[in-house]
């Protein structure tokens, strides 16, 4: 998902109309290996995890750039309200720190035929208000995200979904409409979220905005101080291991130099997306570590219309080719990223075999910048002195210097790119409200992906895909998506998905930028938590204690 983005992993399950434990799932999948490979480079060492806490805490505090809107996992799509309710909330399966999928609420999923899933529940998980979990609230829970009406930020994950229903007191079984190989992967997401039907039903339309999100993580939500903070408190009654904090502070501090400051002084112990201007103080500092972890995520400019100048491709085409990548990666990501010519990381394709990743890669349009055949391709499009908008947000200099660099190569080659200035706390409507979106042509994204299938992002330009927001339409596109979600054998999959991945580079669907690692900050108090990606879907918070 992106500064906004959605995460993604390679499933590998098989077309065997035979019982698939999620153990043999887990087994079966392939953890997205380190940066490595012909032109990837990077100037930080990647870490596997931070060192485990050697006690407990009474709290802890956590930075975040922005308030959620709401907690409700159904509009769960944005780093705030993923980094928080992932504590909160748990889904059927897990997305564990090494990006592998593992038993959720679900401690076994079996896949008896290719258009069926089976996900038979643990027994004694309680939520929140006290209620034990049963079928009917995974029924429910799941119908949430199917129900039209509801405006699901996952709605996507259930279009090939029939029917879900409740098959046990503790099994509900999932029927398809066509075989999916991209919706058990996301039931370690938010989309697989549990939460207890009563407590969702009592609050009504208040449910995210005030009072019990009534789930079953480690931590229950507490207080929560508009404008100001969220508190977590440990949930005692946890099925799992006991969270090693009692309570977790979240700090909305929207000010990249306020959060900056705040990690410094010990205001706050800890924060995930460090403001890449910040990487050298916090490197050099005394005050703790700063590391860095997998992110299965690139930096690209969004292209949010194709009417106008960007409906012809030769103008995306030049915007790609006038853009500084290497000037922005060492400015706005702080040295810290690899340019990229792919809108998919190379870690997302670690299922993917040597001629896999080449099908995927070789020959894709080149990076380096051609001011000359940029300006000709505008001037053939007839755009020469056209207008467009960008978005930009004081959120960090990813997206700020981003969008200063889209905006000087569109001055290079004859385009004239306005940038519209757009507060942190309204950042991440970009993503969910077309009101939002009216004006602006293209805005900074960093693309997380949700699983570790390149599938997450590229099913995007499918006719009518949630972040489709351009309106991109293309038969064929469309065909080769409904082949490889229908694809169960990942090699098979993924040498579809390599032709898509080419597809949307050579149309400059979005801009790919640079690959960017995750980042995490914690003082010398505090230590456990995750490095990877996988903390937006992960239980995290429940690992970090105190470090001595």
């Amino acid at each position: 998902m992106p500064r906004a983005g959605r995460v993604s992993r390679v499933g590998r399950t098989t077309l065997a109309a035979a019982t698939l434990s999620a153990f043999a799932l887990v087994a079966a999948c392939s953890g997205p290996p380190g940066r490595s490979g012909a032109g990837q480079q990077t100037t930080v060492q990647l870490s596997a995890g931070t060192p485990a806490a050697k006690g407990e805490l009474d709290s802890f505090s956590w930075a975040t750039y922005a308030e959620p809107p709401t907690l409700d996992y159904i509009q769960a799509f944005d780093y705030p309200q993923n980094t928080i309710l992932s504590n909160v909330c748990e889904s059927l399966m897990r997305w564990t720190p090494e990006l592998k999928e593992a038993p959720g609420l679900a401690e076994k999923a079996s896949n008896p035929d290719p258009t069926t899933w089976v996900f038979d529940l643990r027994a004694g998980v309680h939520f929140h208000d006290g209620g034990e979990m049963t079928a009917d609230d995974v029924v429910f829970s799941l119908n949430r995200q199917l129900n039209p009406d509801n405006g699901a930020a996952w709605a996507t994950v259930f279009q090939n979904v029939d029917t879900i229903s409740k098959t046990g007191p503790l099994q509900v079984t999932v029927k398809l409409k066509t075989p999916d190989s991209q919706f058990p992967q996301y039931m370690a997401t938010a989309a697989g979220v549990v939460a207890s039907a009563a407590g969702v039903q009592a609050a009504g339309k208040d449910y995210g905005t005030s009072g019990s999100l009534d789930c079953t993580g480690p931590f229950k939500l507490g207080t929560w101080t508009k404008g100001q903070s969220i508190e977590l408190d440990r949930f005692d009654s946890y099925w799992g291991a006991r969270a090693k904090s009692k309570k977790v502070v979240f700090d909305f501090l929207t000010d990249p130099s306020a959060r900056t400051n705040a990690l410094l002084t010990g205001e706050v112990d800890g924060g995930y997306l460090i403001p890449s201007e910040s990487y050298a103080r916090l490197r050099a500092s005394s005050a703790g570590t700063l590391y860095f972890g997998e992110g299965l995520s690139t930096v690209n400019v969004n292209v949010t219309t194709m009417q106008g100048p960007l409906g012809d491709v030769r103008v995306r085409q030049a915007l790609s080719l006038a853009v500084d990548r290497s000037g922005f990666v060492a400015t706005g990501l702080g040295g810290a990223g690899t340019v990229t010519d792919s809108l998919t990381s190379r870690a997302a394709w670690a299922g993917a075999d040597d001629q896999g990743r080449k099908a995927a890669f070789d020959g894709l349009p080149p990076t380096a910048q051609d001011i000359a055949r940029a300006t000709q391709l505008v001037k053939d499009a007839g755009a020469t002195g056209k207008t467009l908008t960008m978005a930009t947000s004081s959120i960090g200099q990813d997206v700020s210097l981003l969008a200063t660099a889209v905006q000087s190569a569109g001055t290079r080659i004859g385009l004239n790119i306005q940038l519209k200035t757009i507060a942190p706390n309204a950042f991440t409507a970009l993503f969910t409200d077309p009101k939002a979106r009216e004006g602006i042509d293209l805005f900074p994204e960093t693309y997380y992906l949700s699983i570790s299938d390149p599938m997450d992002l590229l099913t995007n330009f499918q006719t009518g895909g949630y972040q489709n927001y351009a309106g991109y339409s293309d038969k064929a596109y469309d065909d080769l998506v409904k082949q490889a979600t229908g694809t169960y054998d990942p090699a098979q999959r993924l040498a579809i998905e390599a032709r898509l991945n080419q597809k949307a580079a050579d149309q400059a669907l979005w801009i790919p930028v640079a690959e960017w690692p995750t980042s995490v900050f914690l003082n010398k108090r505090i230590t456990g938590a995750p490095t990877t990606i996988a903390y937006l879907y992960y239980p995290w918070a429940a690992e970090v204690g105190a470090a001595k």
